[in-house]
Formats: structure tokens, sequence, C-alpha cells
């Protein structure tokens, strides 16, 4: 016990939180025997176990008036146990508006640790497309932002964001721990350097092996360096900050957007309805291409009107262009055919 209270008060010391403990001490110290010399022979009021509450309550300045001097010399003495108490109260809050104030500064400067579970982890930051790509995810309901910045960043760069913020080499063991690496379920390497980024997903993947990784690279070539680290970890195209966001919240969709955009595979195309159509529904655009050539309708546009995955009662007016996927173009005469058979 000895040794408990020794290390107690010598954290208490380190701290700056002697002065009070020293005030509170000294008044009580010297107010009892004063109290005592002041109140008549029997008083309840000088007795041990009832005059530490009433020192409590007065110097709290809350004063329940279960026990209370009944001489002058003992209100004057009572006078003195509540300023005693005011000078204590006085230091007590100072010292904890001065440690409020320290740690949102170290806050502010990501200095502190953040306590945090199943978030999302920035990794690197640019100006302005990091708050992009931050204001894309809270619209896309994200909660539980963490970002971690390098020296450069000295202070929180969106503080009126709900974002946490952590300053330091992200490479480093100690600052991504604070950035609570290893609890993250989502972890975006977004750095200003495609050998950044490499060195960066291999420290995070040392540190969380179940997490959703997103790596940015400007040379998409370096992809397959990322997969030696972990054939997990997803590669998208720095220069389109909507397919990170879209790789972030959806897992996988920046595959699918690759596929698209590879020639050889399945691609996305548009076509004119012929005029001789006449008004046609989605509804029959999307059964006669789907059940004929296995095409999927994304899309379609009427004059100025671009409409995505428009309904299955909307009509399409003679000459509307209509948007598809599928595994090869279609000619103008076998979407022809298909509605018209469609039709019969």
């Amino acid at each position: 016990m000895t040794f408990v209270l020794s290390r107690l008060l010598a954290r208490w010391v380190q701290q700056g939180w002697m002065l009070p403990v020293v005030v509170v001490l000294f008044v009580f110290a010297t107010s009892w025997p004063l109290m005592v010399l002041a109140e008549p022979t029997g008083s309840d009021l000088v007795r041990p176990g009832n005059y530490w509450w009433y020192f409590v309550v007065t110097a709290a300045t809350v004063g329940y008036g279960d026990f209370s001097p009944e001489t002058t010399a003992g209100h004057v003495v009572g006078a003195y146990v509540i300023i005693g108490g005011i000078a204590t109260l006085t230091t007590v809050f100072t010292k904890l508006a001065s440690r409020l104030e320290q740690a949102k500064g170290r806050r502010m400067q990501g200095m502190e640790a953040v306590r945090a579970s199943g978030h999302t982890l920035l990794i690197g930051y640019t100006a302005g497309r990091t708050e992009r790509i931050v204001a894309q995810l809270l619209a896309d309901g994200v909660t539980g932002l963490v970002l971690c910045a390098g020296d450069d960043v000295q202070v929180h760069p969106m503080p009126s964001q709900p974002v946490d913020f952590v300053r330091g080499e992200p490479t480093a063991a100690d600052v991504l721990a604070r950035a609570a690496v290893a609890g993250a379920s989502t972890i975006l390497v977004d750095m200003r350097d495609d050998n950044e980024a490499l060195a960066v997903a291999v420290t995070v993947d040392h540190a969380n092996l179940s997490a959703h990784v997103v790596v940015t690279l400007r040379d998409m070539e370096k992809s397959e360096l990322v997969r030696y680290v972990d054939p997990r970890i997803k590669c998208v195209q720095w220069h389109t900050p909507r397919m990170v966001t879209e790789e972030l919240t959806s897992p996988g969709i920046a595959e699918v957007y690759s596929e698209l955009m590879t020639a050889g595979g399945t691609g996305t195309y548009s076509v004119t309805l012929p005029e001789s159509l006449g008004r046609l529904s989605t509804e029959k655009c999307r059964m006669a291409l789907g059940r004929t050539f296995g095409a999927t309708v994304l899309a379609s546009r009427t004059g100025e009107d671009l409409v995505v995955n428009p309904a299955w009662d909307a009509e399409l007016s003679p000459g509307a262009v209509l948007y598809y996927v599928s595994p090869r173009r279609l000619t103008d005469a076998e979407i022809e055919t298909a509605l018209r058979d469609r039709g019969r």
C-alpha cells in the first residue's frame, strides 16, 4: 500500500497536481485545531467523524447545514475553510482546463492515439483531394473516419469534419498503432507517390490481415507488385477519386469497372433506337436485349435528359439513345429485329 501511495504521489507531482493537494491538506490540518479551540467543549462539529464531512461540504461551498459553528470565532474558522476551498477548487479547475486544452492541442496536432475499431482509415493526405474523398464517404453514410497524414501536415486539415487525425510517418509502427490500424475494417492508402504507396501497403498488410485494403496508383502496372504483397489488396487508378470511394464502400466494384473498360471482354455500348419502332418501354428493351443477347440496359437518353437505371415502365421516344452492357457490340439490325420480335 505504501508503495502504491508513493507512486501515486509521485505521479501527481509530475503532472502538477501537488499544489491543490497541499493547499487542501494544509487548510484541513490547520482549521480543525482552530475549530476545536473556537467551539464549546463537547461540540458535535469537532468530532472526527463529523468534522471531515463539515470540511468537505464547506470547502466545496455546498453547505448542507447539518453541522455549523456556534461561536463567532467558529464562524471565522468556517470562513477560512471556505476561502481555502475556493482557492483549492480554483487551482483544480485551472489545472483541468489546462489539461483539456493540452489534450485538444495534441488531438489537433495528431499526437493523440485513436480509440476506435471497425473504422475507415485513410492513410495519406493531398489538399483538396482528400477533402473530396472524405465528403463523398460522409455523403455515402460512412462514419468512423480516421486520417493518418505525414509530418508535413502540422495540424488537423479538416477540424470541422467528424474525422480523427493522426500525424507521423505512415510506415512507422507506432504511428499506425495510434491510428488503430489493427482494428480498422477498411483502409485506403492514398499516397503522393506509387513507391510510397507500395511501402505503406506492405506495412499495413502486416498490421491488419482482415481489413479491406485499397491502394491508389498512378501507374496501374504496379498493381502486380501489390498482388505479390497480398492478392486481396485492391488497386484503383489514382486519378478517379469517385471510383476510390466506391471501392471503399462496395468492395470489388473497381474490378467491375476495370472489366468493363478492358478490351476483349464485356463492355459498355450505346445505340440509337430506330424511329421506325415508335415509342418503346424500358421493360420491352430490357427483356428483348437480355433474353436475345444477354445484354443489360444501363441508361437511356431522350434529348438532353440522361436517366441511369430507368424505371421498367418508363417510355422511350423514337430516336432515344440506349446504353447497355453486352459481351459484344450489337448491330442496329440485330437490335431492331429483337425489338420487333418481342413486340409480336
